[in-house]
Order: structure tokens, then sequence, then C-alpha cells
């Protein structure tokens, strides 16, 4: 059996001259990634407006870009040059793919990245034997030789990587690296050696009060409602104000618009950090509830596919459903899933899992979003509305295989 392609990524601990080569290189391939966007606009806009006939090309594809910058561009920009082909290449195709997504009508038009807010990733493709490396303490990235590690053993000592990335978020640097591990004998082994046999089928309802109910009785709770998480986000409230009225006050100082100044990049670092810290604790959470819920390999765990645009649209509920990050957790738990064996069932996102009577199939139309207790009126029968949801999720007799 062919292996699987697994992603590992870590925190790694540069030397001060691999950091400035880094921070150098991701500025060159956000500024090429921008170029690239304004261009291709630029001709867009001259086509909707009939400016271009049809033998004029209206679109540039990133192979034909790249050439432009290595021919012409280079030669009046010689910066260009500190970051690498490979860097500068993929960050074309890109911005490219964001292009043809727009023309398939998959996402929207494609936009430019921002410096304090950008996720520009530098890509390094297996070129030489000796690329990519890994040691227990350290690995070989291609033009920056060898970084160390500042988690020891995390990544897989001699594991065939393919390409890798390095990225810079927060004052803080990340390698991941794609590598070819037999990842499902893995999970099969330890599954035969530490979980028990095989149970009956579960269901799993997602919610803003819980995390999610499973209907064997398990209850996973809202991290975002912890002390610690409610803590950080009021810490992060203060600096973000803190950082507005830097703003502010510049903006009073010079004008219209405010410069960035050395205390506002400081200011800005801080929420960066805070904003890490809170995401981090998040996915730490979700990665260990979805670890609970496969730990005792059920035969299938059934979940709703849910409208998470439309719950977004309630302006009340909105921050506590992005909070959650119900798409991060479903994808993690179809992912694995997969790899242990499991049936991921996925039920229509119109069927009524809370209203519908776990006793005697009757739905109750008037029940309310505030009423956490189900009550139904026609047997009597009174249970927890998120535990009854879970129930009829996993006797539901309609659904599909995700």
């Amino acid at each position: 059996m062919r292996p699987l392609l697994k992603a590992f990524k870590t925190e790694i601990a540069p030397t001060e001259e691999q950091k400035a080569k880094i921070i150098r290189s991701i500025g060159v391939s956000r500024f090429l990634y921008n170029r690239y966007i304004a261009y291709n606009r630029h001709l867009y806009r001259m086509y909707q407006r009939g400016l271009l006939d049809g033998e004029q090309k209206h679109f540039v594809t990133a192979n034909d870009f790249d050439k432009y910058v290595n021919h012409k561009l280079k030669k009046e920009l010689p910066w260009i040059g500190q970051c690498g082909a490979k860097a500068r290449k993929k960050a074309l195709v890109n911005a490219e793919q964001a292009f043809r997504r727009f023309f398939d009508g998959i996402s929207g038009f494609p936009r430019f990245k921002k410096k304090s807010s950008q996720d520009v990733k530098l890509y390094f493709p297996k070129n030489n034997k000796g690329d990519w490396m890994i040691w227990r303490h350290k690995i070989m990235i291609p033009t920056l030789k060898q970084v160390r590690l500042k988690e020891f053993g995390y990544l897989p000592a001699g594991a065939e990587v393919t390409n890798g990335t390095v990225s810079y978020v927060a004052g803080r640097f990340y390698v991941s690296v794609a590598a070819d591990i037999d990842e499902k004998s893995k999970h099969n082994k330890d599954l035969e050696t530490y979980y028990s046999l095989p149970a009956n089928g579960i269901g799993m309802d997602l919610g803003v009060k819980d995390l999610a109910v499973v209907s064997d009785g398990r209850v996973f709770k809202n991290i975002n409602k912890s002390s610690k998480v409610k803590r950080l986000e009021k810490r992060l409230r203060r600096e973000q104000r803190r950082l507005s009225r830097k703003y502010e006050c510049k903006k009073k100082k010079g004008g219209k618009t405010a410069t960035v100044s050395a205390n506002i990049e400081k200011q800005k670092l801080k929420v960066q950090k805070l904003h890490q810290r809170i995401t981090r604790i998040r996915e730490d959470y979700e990665n260990k509830t979805i670890h609970e819920v496969v730990k005792q390999k059920p035969r299938f765990i059934t979940v709703e596919d849910l409208n998470i645009k439309g719950m977004m649209k309630n302006r009340h509920l909105a921050k506590a459903v992005a909070a959650q990050r119900f798409n991060h957790l479903v994808a993690k738990l179809r992912r694995k899933a997969g790899i242990i064996g499991i049936e991921l069932r996925e039920v229509d996102r119109f069927y009524p899992s809370s209203k519908t009577c776990h006793a005697c199939g009757h739905i109750h139309k008037g029940l309310k979003l505030k009423e956490r207790v189900y009550a139904c009126p026609e047997c009597g029968y009174t249970t927890d509305r998120d535990y009854n949801a879970s129930l009829n999720l996993r006797d539901a007799k309609e659904y599909r295989v995700a």
C-alpha cells in the first residue's frame, strides 16, 4: 500500500541571519504576489470595459509573469534576487490559482496581501538529496541550511520529505513539511494495542453552549467559556484599544492618515501574539476532543451538515459561532476517521434533530432556541436538548458518507 502524505508543522529557532533572510524572502514573495494581482486586475478591468479585443491577452499566467520578473523586473529591482527562485515562482502560482478559483465561481475576486495580516509562506521543493533532511533537533531547509527545532522528536527523523514551507507569524517562525508516512498501519497497530473492541455508532451534536454532546453521554465543554480564554480575550480587547489610540494620536499630529512608527509596530505585535495564543488553545482543545471521540473506535460517527454561513448572519451568535471553529473540527474529524477506518456520516442540515422526540418521533415545531430542556408534548419524554439531538443523529436513516 502506498504511504500517505502527512503534514507536520512545528516551531523553529533560526539564527539572526536566518531570521533576516526569511523575513526578506517573505516580503519579496508578498510583493510579487501583489504585483501579479494588480497586473491581472488591470487587464480584467480593461477586458470588462471592452478595451481589449479577442486577440489581446486579458489574463497573464504565472509562467509568463515569472519570465517578466526574471528578464525585466529583476533588473529594475535587484533586491528581488534576495528571495529564492522557487519561492518566488510558488507565490505567483498561488496568485494564479486565486484567479482560477474566481473564474470558476468558487471564490471571490483575489485581494492583496497585507504585511500586517499576510499569510505568505516560503515554499521549498526537494531538489537535492540533502534537502529537508530531519534529525531529532534540527532540519535541513534549502537556502537556509540547518535550522534548529524548538520541539525535539516531533518531526519524523529520517522520513522522506517531498516539500516544505517556512512561515512567520506573530514574531515566531514555523516550518511545515509533507512526509511520506504509512499512518494508517500505525494507527491500526495502536488501536489493536490500546483501544477497546469496536462499539456501536455514535451521534455528535455540535453547538454553542457546549462544543459537542455525544450520544454515549460524553459532553465536551465550550473552551471559550473557560476563565483562561476569557482573560486572554479581555487582554486582547485592552491591547486593541491601545493600538487604536496610537493610530488616532498619530493622525491628529500628522494629518488624515497615520504613519507606522516603532511603538505602533510593538503594539501590533502584542495584539498578534494574543490572537495566536487564543487560536492555539482552541486548536489544542479541538485535537483533544477528536482524540477522545475516536478513541473507542465506534463503527460510525454521525454529525450534522451545519449551515455556518447562515448561522453567522445572526449578529447575536456570530462571534460565538466563529469562536467554535466548526469547519476546522469537522475537517479534522473527517481526516482522522478516514485514517482509522471509521465511517463519518453527515445528515442534511434541514433534518430536525433537535425538535424530534427520540422516544416517540414527534416533531416539536414550537421548540425555541432558548429552551435547553426538551419536553415532548405528546409522550412527556424529557431530556437535555442537545443529548436528544445526538441520539436522533445516531439513529438517522438518511445520511451521506463524508
